[in-house]
């Protein structure tokens, strides 16, 4: 029997039309899904792509969110390691298992994940209806909702003393800036590392890179109330904007550049490239985790300069993480108060504040903004 309750909808993505909270039906778990009562849910940039259109959906309606943490109700028949009962953490990102990606330990591109953006469950179909339509779920979950049917493989179970308001956390922003510079960008004890834009993503690359020993970590972000953050969490030093990161830089490695430089801005736009590039010592990695609008097809980048001092130009989706071992390793270092979340969470919001929880994003007020559910 579907179960009601509400949802975040957005019926028209891509026009800036934002959020409608509204009455939703919700199928039962199907046997290789659980059924989730969530706590919390995180307010990702992710999903304010959708509405902007930076992520265009060839479909609608779409029950937003991704970043959730909550407890099981109900499992199917054949989910395996989950029971009732169980804390959880959803992951924007699932993983088979199986696939070649999986296997080789490239998880953050399984083929199974590549499809979160599909409309429907991994078996094709639409759990979610509203109106009378079908409705799609953002990543296979739909997490702006108090309840979520979700597959076994985005779930990762938690240990029951971790905050679920916290955990909600992990379901997204923080392995992808935690990872970008641990994973992606490789960033060893006593590197300089420059994280350009200081939001959800990138204060936790600012993190990740003091967690991997990085002697010299320069925030860059044009909001004073985002480098005040950073410095909070690791930054050694900040600057506003890229002129003042280049001399910044420049003065100290005496010349040499920076190690690491990742792209964590809130729109990777093209011309955002060069500059990072321009920070990046000879045989340095630029690793860029920014979601780029999905037609642009240039960048602004000097090609010569780049190829002929060594540098390495990367990619990076998810922090370039493995879901079930990165989450409980993050969730473990925030334990021992080596990974700090509590100073995330800027605000709280009611479903029914959602627009004004994006539209605090937008203006640069919150690092992270969080659905709480009663």
């Amino acid at each position: 029997m579907a179960l009601k309750t509400k949802g975040a909808l957005l019926w028209e993505p891509g026009t800036r039309s934002g959020w409608t909270v509204e009455e939703i039906e919700l199928d039962p778990p199907k046997p290789e899904e659980v059924l989730i009562k969530l706590a919390a849910s995180g307010l990702c940039h992710s999903d304010a792509h959708l509405d902007t259109g930076d992520i265009p959906l060839p479909w609608a309606p779409v029950l937003g969110g991704h970043e959730g943490a909550g407890v099981i109700q109900e499992v199917g028949s054949e989910v395996h390691g989950l029971e009732v009962g169980d804390h959880v953490v959803t992951t924007f990102l699932p993983s088979c298992g199986t696939c070649r990606w999986c296997s080789a330990g490239m998880c953050s591109l399984c083929d199974v994940g590549a499809g979160v953006l599909g409309g429907k469950a991994p078996d094709g179909t639409n759990r979610i209806h509203a109106r009378g339509k079908p409705v799609g779920a953002m990543s296979f979950l739909g997490t702006f909702a108090p309840y979520v049917v979700a597959p076994r493989t985005a779930v990762i179970k938690i240990d029951r003393d971790i905050p679920l308001e916290k955990a909600a956390l992990i379901g997204c922003g923080v392995p992808t800036g935690w990872g970008s510079a641990v994973h992606a960008a490789g960033t060893e004890v006593g590197d300089t590392v420059v994280v350009v834009g200081t939001g959800g993503v990138g204060v936790n690359a600012v993190q990740g890179a003091r967690l991997a020993g990085a002697s010299v970590i320069v925030a860059v972000d044009p909001v004073p109330f985002k480098r005040e953050t950073a410095e909070r969490l690791g930054a050694t030093h900040s600057a506003k904007d890229f002129d003042e990161a280049t001399e910044l830089v420049r003065t100290l490695t005496k010349g040499v550049m920076a190690d690491r430089v990742i792209l964590t801005a809130g729109v990777g736009y093209g011309n955002l490239v060069g500059p990072c590039g321009v920070l990046t010592r000879k045989g340095g990695t630029l690793v860029v985790t920014s979601a780029a609008p999905a037609l642009q097809e240039h960048i602004d980048l000097n090609l010569l300069d780049f190829v002929m001092s060594g540098k390495r130009l990367q990619g990076s989706l998810y922090g370039t993480c493995n879901a079930r071992v990165d989450v409980p390793k993050l969730l473990g270092l925030y334990k021992r108060g080596d990974l700090r979340l509590d100073e995330l969470l800027t605000r709280t919001y009611a479903l029914e504040e959602i627009n004004q929880g994006f539209a605090d994003m937008d203006a640069g007020r919150n690092i992270r903004g969080v659905i709480i559910y009663d």
